[in-house]
């Protein structure tokens, strides 16, 4: 799926991954990030897996809400020993910005979900 947008110079198509990535980067940039994890959580151990760069679309979530707009939500692992709370809430800013500025786009909401705490390598 694509997100269509019109411009003076014609059609510009932006891709879910392309919008997936420049939120799973801006979200890993954060302090107190340890990195991305999976929607859905290994039910066997209980545990989120670290998710690569190049698997950032599995740790981010579009969807479009008919009237408020565009929502991502994103899952992330957590450091230990950080202000958790400040943490989340550094993310949601950092990903909202970083996606309106390249997109050029309003995102009506950013949702930040802790799936895991884990300590820094």
């Amino acid at each position: 799926m694509n997100i269509d947008q019109k411009t003076p110079y014609g059609g510009i198509g932006i891709s879910l991954e392309a919008i997936a990535m420049v939120a799973g980067n801006a979200a890993s940039e954060c302090y107190g990030v340890v990195g991305l994890a999976s929607k859905t959580r290994n039910l066997v151990d209980n545990v989120a897996l670290l998710l690569k760069s190049s698997e950032f679309s599995k740790g981010v979530a579009i969807r479009r809400d008919a009237k408020k707009g565009y929502e991502v939500d994103i899952y992330i692992i957590g450091a230990a020993g950080v202000k958790l709370s400040e943490v989340l809430s550094e993310v949601q800013k950092k990903v909202k910005y970083d996606l309106e500025r390249t997109f050029s786009m309003k995102f009506s909401a950013v949702n930040v979900y802790l799936q895991d705490v884990k300590e820094r390598e």
